[in-house]
């Protein structure tokens, strides 16, 4: 953890009790009022308004909440021996078990795992139930998927009675009161430091990363930290000798523009904590998808076929449901050892 959220500060009135959400106007380790460790202090605590929330091991926590004897038990979420894990308890996670990683692969890591095939349109409900808290306290409400979102809470100190730090704060506490899991939430100036902050200490983690800060601790991060740098162009870095983000702040943006083109510039301004882009609550949708494992072995045309055609009329029907319409069409292809094969064209015209 950066150096900000684990030191004495300048300014011990710059920091609150998670717990109780009482001002700390002393350098203890534990709150004044109610003694809890989990205390937030930061220099800058009280002027970012840019957060990320994202909930801890949502499906699995939901299944715990509904089952309360599931809740000091290892438990995995996703689909039969031959399919991946949709998501993972921390008590599994700690024995290696993985979001995406094949459930044979999960098994043998946590053989004592307890498996529940997911169930999506209950946590399609819960994510509903989490968004509406979020649109309570500001219109700004950016989602990213079923248990994330930007919000932007500049502006809401009146309406609150309290700045955005301690707002998000509450939130947390409401929702895990109310709904019965809990969030990790990042705040900063930007989007970009919002989600990485959202990452640290996890679960139920509050992390802060100020503007004065972030050049210095993003030095010290690899390059994978950057939000775009996917296992190709981190390939394609480190063949250039490029690991860390410290070596990117080195670099001219001319430079690195030459090198990896568009991409080059995000990498200039991502890797000195410049990011610009604001939530946007109508943010279109990336994408519309379909997919199904198989319990065996499928190789012939004759029973792909019928499967690929009722995939591509369950993507047509979101389509429609949500007005819109894609140009590329994509095919995602698992083999047997579990290696990916993608193939995609693009559309002379948009397509439902």
């Amino acid at each position: 953890m950066f150096a900000a959220m684990t030191a004495p500060v300048n300014n011990p009135e710059h920091g609150f009790c998670r717990d109780c959400l009482a001002s700390q106007r002393s350098e203890t380790r534990r709150c004044e009022r109610c003694g809890s460790p989990r205390l937030v202090r930061h220099p800058e605590l009280y002027r970012l308004h840019i957060a990320h929330i994202d909930c801890d091991a949502f499906y699995a926590a939901i299944e715990k909440r509904d089952n309360p004897a599931l809740k000091d038990k290892p438990l995995i979420v996703g689909g039969g021996r031959r399919g991946v894990v949709s998501t993972a308890c921390y008590i599994a996670r700690i024995q290696g078990v993985r979001s995406a990683m094949p459930m044979f692969k999960a098994l043998e890591a946590c053989p004592e795992a307890v498996v529940i095939p997911p169930n999506m349109e209950k946590y399609v409900g819960v994510g509903r139930e989490v968004r509406a808290l979020m649109q309570a306290l500001t219109p700004l409400v950016e989602p990213l998927s079923i248990d994330e979102a930007f919000l932007d809470l500049a502006g809401t100190e009146r309406l609150h009675g309290m700045p955005p730090a301690l707002v998000l704060a509450r939130f947390a506490q409401t929702v895990e009161k109310e709904l019965g899991i809990t969030v990790s939430a990042g705040l900063s100036y930007c989007k970009f430091l919002a989600k990485i902050a959202s990452d640290f200490r996890k679960p139920r983690g509050f992390s802060v990363i100020g503007e004065a800060e972030a050049p210095s601790f993003l030095a010290g991060q690899p390059v994978t930290l950057i939000w775009g740098v996917g296992k190709a162009l981190a390939a394609t870095l480190e063949r250039d000798g490029i690991r860390t983000i410290a070596q990117l702040q080195r670099m001219e943006r001319g430079e690195l523009m030459r090198r990896y083109g568009v991409m080059g510039d995000r990498l200039y301004r991502l890797s000195r904590g410049e990011d610009d882009r604001r939530v946007d609550p109508d943010g279109d949708a990336k994408s519309v998808s379909a997919e199904t494992t198989f319990d065996n072995d499928i190789g012939s045309l004759a029973e792909l076929v019928p499967v690929l055609r009722g995939l591509s009329e369950k993507v047509s029907t979101r389509l429609k449901k949500s007005g819109i319409a894609g140009r590329t069409v994509v095919l995602k292809l698992k083999t047997q050892d579990f290696k990916l094969r993608t193939r995609n064209r693009q559309l002379g015209d948009p397509t439902r």
